[in-house]
């Protein structure tokens, strides 16, 4: 089981990754990042909706815990983060962002987590992608994301096996 945050779930459904994420694995999302990655009238959103209605993600509901108000306002994090950092303490399980103030917070709060360009790099080393398509998928998420020149070359070597 993983525990995906908004910013990773968008990401990963823009660059139309999230399918085969959920074939692999188990997806949570806490209610609050449900709101927040199907509010707009666009493909991500609409496929992210599909895959709850599929049964291919679960929403849960987070029972809001003391320290919820010092998270947000300690790491500036918004209420779908907060929620799903509360919701990975409680299950202990990784959590998929590609939020930096929360990527900070979990390296604090021992968190494990994982980000859109980790399910890339690890999806095309398991063969599920060729080189073309995941280096055509890495130059979306350079597009969407916000990752340093650093991560991108890095996973793009990776890639192409350098």
């Amino acid at each position: 089981m993983i525990i995906f945050d908004s910013s990773t779930l968008i990401l990963l459904a823009k660059v139309e990754l999230l399918r085969e994420i959920v074939r692999q694995l188990e997806v949570v999302i806490p209610r609050e990042v449900r709101g927040e990655s199907t509010v707009k009238e666009t493909f991500d959103a609409k496929l992210i909706e599909k895959l709850i209605e599929d049964g291919k993600i679960r929403v849960e509901k987070v029972r809001k815990k003391k320290g919820g108000k010092k998270l947000k306002d300690g790491f500036n994090i918004g209420e779908g983060e907060v929620s799903t950092l509360l919701l990975a303490k409680d299950k202990s399980s990784p959590l998929a962002t590609d939020d930096g103030p929360t990527i900070k917070a979990c390296k604090i709060l021992d968190v494990k987590f994982t980000t859109a360009i980790h399910f890339l790099v690890e999806t095309y080393e398991k063969g599920i992608l060729s080189k073309d398509i995941a280096l055509a998928k890495l130059e979306k998420l350079e597009k969407y994301g916000r990752y340093s020149s650093r991560i991108i070359d890095d996973a793009s070597r990776r890639i192409k096996g350098g």
